[in-house]
């Protein structure tokens, strides 16, 4: 049996843009983005196009909101992303039309294998189809879909795909009833 021996950690691989272009986007997130100020959506959303994200129309992005790398990031139509929302997108994240992520929810599309002893980088994209509603201070974990209008119902943590309208609670998330939309 191995032990797990951090000293041999490698993420060289790992290449999420130039240093210059991260270190711009650091600067401009603490002003703009992660600050309690309330700078209005209009402005982060053209910020978010300039670092390279796809945002649809009428995006609401509120204030102490964290994006890691925006040039992974896309959001539809009418989406809104709430107070304290970390989206950590080591990897792509795909937000649809008229999704909710509300207050300090996390999306986290890194891992490390836990069964490795260089405790190795994992990333996985995440997928939030349209009219889903992610709630607060809960989890999207590596690798999950939450299908059309599902919900993730506050403090619960996703760890597999949400399916549609299905209404998911608890840790691991499990479906507790089906959305209707009336």
């Amino acid at each position: 049996m191995s032990n797990v021996n951090l000293k041999n950690y490698n993420n060289d691989w790992f290449t999420p843009g130039s240093k210059f272009r991260i270190a711009l986007w650091m600067l401009v997130s603490a002003f703009f983005f992660r600050t309690s100020l309330p700078v209005p959506s209009l402005i982060k959303v053209l910020l978010l196009r300039v670092f390279g994200a796809r945002i649809g129309q009428h995006v609401v992005i509120k204030p102490s909101v964290h994006i890691k790398y925006p040039w992974k990031l896309r959001v539809g139509d009418y989406s809104w992303i709430g107070e304290g929302v970390w989206i950590d997108n080591l990897d792509k994240v795909e937000i649809g039309d008229s999704c909710c992520l509300s207050q300090g929810c996390y999306l986290l599309t890194g891992n490390h294998d836990y069964s490795s002893e260089n405790f190795d980088l994992m990333v996985s994209s995440i997928y939030i189809e349209s009219q889903a509603w992610v709630g607060a201070k809960s989890i999207v974990c590596p690798g999950v879909t939450l299908q059309r209008a599902s919900v993730l119902t506050v403090g619960s943590i996703a760890t597999a795909d949400l399916e549609k309208f299905g209404i998911y609670q608890g840790n691991p998330a499990k479906k507790v009833k089906q959305r209707v939309i009336k």
